[in-house]
């Protein structure tokens, strides 16, 4: 019987069986969020429970009360979300109506999400991102399979412009390593979109010298994407097997680290007259810091020893031969 009560209960309202509250202290908000969104006070509606890590439902039938967690798949952080792109949105501007609901209807897990492009795409506002060649190198991408879309690497709860909007090439480099270590570092993530075997990313790029330092100064990007110059980052992720591997690509004049994560600050470090100057300021990679006067300088120095040399060389033997004719 009393199970039969439990079907029953289940079968009303949800508004009406469940009752949703916070767990301790009521949340203040912070006035910058209002200063960069003005449904600060919507969303809470949502974020009271997908904003904090646990949360309590109460069974207005039976009065019972459970704490229940919020797993992370689900949780959004105020701070990160009013500091991302979309930090001036309302929940609901994205997300249909019925997710207003409590508990959320069922089909609300299978909604489509809207996608980059369904909001930047042949838009001249957002026209200097060229988001259609971002689209046309993630088609061609090896990420271009069923499951996987934009926010499976960039959270549109959290995303934010790191890379050109950074002074510190270390922070960007972690920030969208990040990205990529989500799935390839976490084989529950990985599993989903994949039946392949656990990966162990040491072991696969054991060829790779010095591994940490590479891992901590450049992005994964750099060596597993197609350089493209109409984007700002490559989008166009290539099979392991066409990943780079030869040294000189980035540790030569022409580094490819000039083309893909320094692309950004280039043109203006040209400006001073330095080749890869950017790079120079941020880090040392071997055969990339070059600056064309001490070339041309050490050239010069290199000639004029040789000269000297020859020089030194030359008079030697006249005056050996002098010694010579005047000892006859």
């Amino acid at each position: 019987m009393k199970g039969k009560s439990i079907v029953l209960a289940l079968c009303l309202s949800g508004a009406a069986m469940f009752a949703l509250g916070q767990s301790g202290d009521t949340v203040k908000i912070k006035d910058s969020y209002h200063e960069v969104n003005p449904y600060v006070n919507d969303n809470e509606s949502c974020l009271q429970c997908h904003g904090e890590h646990v949360y309590t439902l109460t069974d207005t039938v039976f009065g019972r009360v459970s704490k229940e967690k919020v797993y992370d798949e689900i949780h959004i952080d105020r701070d990160n979300y009013y500091t991302g792109v979309h930090k001036s949105f309302a929940c609901l501007d994205c997300h249909s109506m019925e997710f207003g609901e409590f508990p959320h209807p069922l089909e609300t897990r299978y909604e489509e999400p809207f996608l980059c492009m369904d909001c930047h795409g042949y838009d001249e506002t957002y026209a200097q991102y060229h988001f259609e060649d971002t689209e046309v190198q993630f088609q061609e991408s090896i990420h271009n399979m069923e499951g996987f879309n934009c926010w499976s690497c960039h959270d549109p709860h959290s995303y934010r412009a790191f890379y050109r909007n950074s002074e510190d090439i270390a922070e960007a480099v972690v920030y969208d390593n990040n990205m990529c270590l989500g799935c390839h570092a976490d084989y529950g993530n990985f599993m989903v979109l994949s039946d392949r075997d656990e990966i162990n990313l040491i072991e696969s790029h054991d060829w790779l010298p010095s591994q940490a330092a590479h891992f901590g100064s450049v992005r994964c990007i750099e060596c597993h994407t197609e350089i493209n110059d109409s984007v700002l980052i490559a989008h166009k992720i290539l099979p392991k097997t066409q990943a780079v591997n030869d040294c000189a690509e980035c540790h030569s004049r022409d580094s490819r680290l000039m083309h893909t994560l320094y692309k950004f600050q280039s043109k203006e470090e040209r400006k001073a007259g330095l080749v890869n100057g950017v790079i120079l300021n941020n880090t040392f990679v071997i055969g990339a810091n070059q600056n064309p006067f001490l070339n041309t300088l050490s050239i010069i120095i290199l000639l004029g020893t040789l000269g000297a040399i020859a020089l030194h060389v030359l008079l030697r033997i006249r005056t050996k031969k002098s010694s010579k004719h005047g000892n006859a």
